[in-house]
């Protein structure tokens, strides 16, 4: 009912401060339902997908105490509720780590299939997999719903049939309280699996190997209360790199891990872009025109998935002929349709998009398919000639922290305004 209003053409200069991981956060908030007491989380980013998970902890019983914006204490204690309603699992891919907490802790899941960014089938059957593994059985119910029951969850080999964050996330929490060692095979090593294992073990858990491809999962009898900050965006912080570059600008890009941007920082600096690194921070600028290369998104620590969109607005200002080839999801570039409508020259036939580079892009119309979709639209709109009106940006809030103040407080002319059929709605 909103959107962006952005005056393009504006050179992005200054700093700005990346906010706790969206992808960490969102797998580490489930994982307090393991913990029968209170728990404190730091660097929580102020998004709706988180807002939406802490709604599912308040339905299930918890306790929760905002400290301030970005830290609050979760209390477990009270929590007696096995089932996440439908209206929230269905806004969010995330829902579905409820199912291995919740089992976990009560041996009994009734959770909603994911909902979140339409872009490609999101089977769970690797879920699943993990889930039987360790005894559970598995049961469809009404109105898309599956009911995971177990009475007593045993460790035992688990081996992913392709590398899913979602799956081994969900191995991790359904094991860590179940009886023995689990060992996940073909698991993903993306920094918020390292993320989740770092907070289970703060409070007690005996998980190793996270961030390589063989997870081993000692069970224990109970976890405890601990305090805990989740790392840095990877993916808000490639954002800002990438905003930078495209409006030839000069941002230092603070509270970073800068190893976790490796696949990133190169790929820009083939593009002709220049990044240096420090400690927690990195600057980003752009002396010249951007140079054409091809990218191939991976798993980690391959370029990330969720950059191919962001990059892909680069590339259509770049000289030449540039190739993405998306690997992870099979319905990712429909963005480019909105994208086309602001001059980028791209054909996409499947997984592989071809940009041929234009000297600038034009202001137009458009809307937000999907998260990552839609934050390269507020990127070509800041790099555009004219004013460019997005729509649809709850797709955006879902993962971006306070976008317009960051984007304006680097110089950027945007506005998040009220659209007239808002108005209208809210006034019948």
């Amino acid at each position: 009912m909103e959107k962006y209003v952005i005056r393009g053409g504006n050179r992005l200069c200054g700093e700005v401060e990346i906010s706790g991981a969206k992808n960490a956060a969102v797998a580490i908030l489930p994982a307090t339902v393991l913990i029968d007491g209170v728990c404190r989380v730091d660097n929580i980013p102020s998004i709706s997908d988180v807002s939406t998970t802490l709604k599912i902890l308040k339905s299930l019983g918890s306790q929760i105490r905002y400290i301030n914006k970005n830290t609050i204490e979760i209390d477990n204690s009270t929590l007696q509720f096995h089932t996440v309603p439908h209206d929230l699992a269905r806004h969010m891919r995330a829902s579905y780590y409820f199912i291995g907490s919740l089992l976990g802790r009560f041996g009994i899941a009734r959770v909603s299939m994911p909902g979140g960014c339409n872009f490609g089938v999101r089977p769970i059957d690797q879920h699943l997999k993990a889930f039987t593994a360790l005894g559970a059985s598995v049961s469809p119910m009404e109105n898309g719903m599956i009911e995971v029951v177990a009475d007593r969850l045993v460790g035992n080999s688990i081996y992913l049939d392709v590398v899913s964050v979602g799956a081994t996330v969900n191995a991790i929490l359904s094991a860590v309280l179940a009886r023995g060692t689990t060992i996940i095979e073909n698991a993903a090593k993306e920094p918020h699996i390292v993320d989740l294992a770092n907070f289970l073990n703060s409070a007690g858990a005996d998980i190793r190997g996270a961030g390589t491809d063989v997870i081993k999962v000692f069970g224990v009898e109970r976890l405890h209360s601990t305090h805990y900050s989740i790392i840095p965006d990877q993916i808000e912080a490639g954002t800002y790199m990438v905003a930078s570059a495209a409006t030839g600008g000069d941002v230092l890009v603070k509270n970073v891990i800068p190893k976790h941007l490796e696949s990133i920082t190169a790929k820009l600096q083939e593009m002709g872009v220049v990044v240096e690194e420090y400690d927690d921070a990195i600057r980003v600028t752009r002396p010249n025109r951007l140079i054409h290369c091809n990218i191939k998104t991976m798993p980690h620590p391959g370029f990330p998935t969720d950059m191919q969109p962001p990059v892909a607005v680069l590339l259509s200002m770049a000289d030449g002929t540039s190739i993405i080839t998306e690997s992870v999801w099979e319905n990712r570039f429909r963005y480019i349709d909105e994208l086309r409508r602001m001059g980028v020259q791209a054909q996409v036939d499947g997984k592989v998009a071809v940009f041929q580079g234009v000297e600038y892009l034009t202001a137009a119309p458009v809307k937000a398919t999907d998260l990552r979709g839609g934050i390269a639209m507020v990127i070509a709109g800041l790099a555009a000639r004219g004013v460019t009106e997005v729509e649809e940006i709850h797709h955006i809030e879902r993962g971006y922290e306070n976008l317009v103040e960051k984007l304006a407080n680097l110089g950027a002319d945007i506005r998040r305004v009220v659209t007239s059929d808002s108005l209208i709605s809210r006034a019948l």
